[in-house]
């Protein structure tokens, strides 16, 4: 099965890269077609496989998805306890995304880890992605095809990315996780037409953790927007959705170095629905339909509104 999917991808591959006008790739040619007007954020960009892309530069090794941050936000109530796989959370770590939005304004410091979710993983063409299996009942054929070892902690990040992909919606809540950037695309102009911005963390440098402040000029984007975050996967898998009560903001920061910085933050305060255990009430000590809760984007999140 393996040789023979990447059999197909390879041809696929040479077919996209002919296809492409004036030496543009397809996918940025179907963003054209349905997004005219919008730019092509390079959070997105820096996901497209190059034409001389080698047959493994697609995939994430199995250091990146171990490495990287959690993307999605584990508040769904099917799983017992937020962080499953990462069970050795250390909530007195200063680092964190979260903030209470009574704390969202100029002047406050924040040691913030503004990175993308993992660095590894490239969008594969609509046709390949859709060709390799992405559901828990063929959870044995996705790991034999990336040859994972079934009991390794690789495997067990593989499955709980496609478990929540597949839990339910939680109330409120409209999701959909994109296994190709035709599919995102596909998802945005189905809920926004083709007026459409895109926002993403805008930084001078990526560095694991930095001591910011918040600068005057903090901007509402819009409210219930689609935010997409990029999953722990081999390839890029994006989880969207489009939750009630939400607004978007563009953030401006300063590091303790003087670099600038402007961040998407995204606030919720409609909380009543998360799963109890999220780690967000654990870090703020509030609970499920307390205060609104705020968290700030990795660098390869993606915020839509319609214009």
């Amino acid at each position: 099965m393996k040789f023979y999917l990447l059999s197909i991808f390879a041809f696929f591959l040479v077919t996209f890269s002919v296809n492409g006008s004036n030496g543009a790739l397809s996918e940025e040619v179907y963003w054209k077609s349905k997004l005219p007007h919008t730019p092509l954020p390079k959070a997105l960009q820096e996901l497209l496989l190059s034409e001389n892309a080698g047959n493994e530069s697609r995939f994430a090794h199995a250091k990146d998805i171990l490495e990287s941050k959690d993307s999605c936000f584990h508040y769904v109530k099917p799983y017992g306890k937020a962080h499953e796989i990462d069970k050795k959370i250390d909530i007195s770590n200063k680092t964190t995304i979260y903030l209470l939005y009574n704390n969202l304004h100029p002047y406050k410091m924040m040691n913030l880890s503004l990175t993308k979710s993992i660095k590894g993983s490239k969008f594969l063409p609509r046709k390949i992605a859709d060709s390799i299996p992405f559901s828990s009942n063929k959870s044995r054929d996705i790991l034999d095809y990336f040859s994972i070892k079934p009991a390794s902690k690789e495997a067990q990040i593989i499955k709980q990315t496609i478990k929540e992909c597949e839990a339910p919606n939680i109330r409120g809540e409209d999701k959909y996780c994109a296994t190709s950037f035709e599919s995102l695309v596909d998802f945005v102009t189905a809920k926004f037409g083709k007026n459409v911005k895109a926002f993403s963390n805008e930084i001078e440098e990526e560095i694991k953790k930095k001591e910011y402040t918040i600068l005057k000029g903090i901007k509402m984007i819009r409210d219930n927007p689609i935010v997409c975050h990029k999953q722990r996967y081999k390839y890029a898998v994006y989880y969207c959705h489009v939750i009630n009560a939400t607004k978007a903001y563009m953030v401006p920061l300063i590091g303790d170095n003087g670099s600038k910085a402007k961040a998407v933050v995204v606030c919720h305060s409609d909380t009543s629905a998360w799963n109890p255990n999220h780690f967000a009430f654990q870090v703020l000590n509030v609970k499920p339909g307390g205060p609104t809760i705020c968290h700030f984007l990795n660098n390869d999140a993606i915020v839509w509104v319609s214009t």
